[in-house]
C-alpha cells in the first residue's frame, strides 16, 4: 500500500481486528478479508488508484447505509481518499452491527 494508504490500511486493520470478535483474516485478489469463523467474511478493504475503498459484505443492513454500492444488492462501501478524517466512530459502530449478522462464504482460502 503505497503512500498515505499504507496508514489508512493499518487504521482501518486496527479498527476491524478491535471490533469484530475472533477474527480471522485471509488475502484474496490483494486485498485483506475479515470474518469470523461459522459466519463468514463480514469486511474488506482494496487499495484503488485515488481512494481505498472499505466494502462490508452484509452493508445494506447497516444502519445507516453506506454510500457506495453495485451490483451486489447486500454490499455497500465506504471511500476514503487522501484528506479525507476517517470517522472512526461511524466505521466502529458498522463493524459492531456487522459481527452480528452473516457474512459472505462465497471463497475459501
Amino acid at each position: 500500500m503505497p503512500g498515505w494508504k499504507s496508514d489508512v490500511g493499518r487504521r482501518l486493520d486496527e479498527l476491524i481486528v478491535a471490533h469484530l470478535p475472533n477474527v480471522q483474516k485471509a488475502v484474496r485478489w490483494n486485498s485483506p478479508f475479515y470474518g469470523i469463523e461459522g459466519q463468514g467474511w463480514l469486511v474488506s478493504f482494496h487499495v484503488l488508484t485515488k481512494y481505498v475503498q472499505l466494502n462490508f459484505f452484509c452493508g445494506a443492513s447497516l444502519k445507516p447505509v453506506p454510500t457506495g454500492s453495485g451490483k451486489d444488492p447486500n454490499a455497500r462501501w465506504l471511500n476514503i481518499y487522501e484528506g479525507d478524517t476517517i470517522d472512526e466512530a461511524q466505521i466502529s459502530n458498522w463493524l459492531i452491527q456487522a459481527a452480528k449478522l452473516p457474512g459472505w462464504a462465497s471463497f475459501s482460502s
